[in-house]
């Protein structure tokens, strides 16, 4: 079953990125699809402090991923805007961050959903013409 909830500012979803935080354990796949600009670095950003982690997010657009090891879990943020192809992943390690106890995020996931395991929660970012945030939650 698909659920939704609606984001007006930065810090709404920073607290709704914190709050599904309690949701998740060790092993779990987050994917955040969605336009440039509609709070997935926002949400990360919640999500990794609802862990119990101090640590600053910031996008992982040129380093393609970020490490965030405080908290009650090991957070692996990726972004797969700027990759071409599935093969420049593997060489960053992607199967060996999956072996990991750590929670992956993955933005930009829509550009490869075959290497999704099975049961990724799926956070689809949209941004309404009053500029809110809408965003859908399913599992793949």
């Amino acid at each position: 079953m698909d659920e939704s909830f609606q984001a007006a500012t930065e810090a709404e979803m920073i607290e709704a990125g914190r709050a599904f935080a309690a949701r998740l354990k060790g092993g779990d796949v987050v994917a955040l699809d969605g336009d440039l600009g509609a709070g997935k670095t926002h949400f990360c950003k919640g999500l990794v402090a609802g862990l119990g982690s101090d640590d600053e997010v910031t996008s992982p657009t040129f380093s393609l991923v970020q490490e965030y090891r405080a908290g009650r879990c090991p957070v692996f943020h990726f972004d797969w805007y700027r990759l071409e192809d599935a093969t420049e992943l593997q060489n960053i390690g992607w199967d060996d961050y999956l072996d990991e106890d750590g929670i992956l995020v993955v933005e930009w996931s829509e550009k490869f959903p075959a290497l999704l395991p099975r049961d990724t929660h799926v956070l689809s970012f949209r941004i309404l013409p009053d500029g809110v945030r809408h965003v859908t939650l399913s599992r793949r």
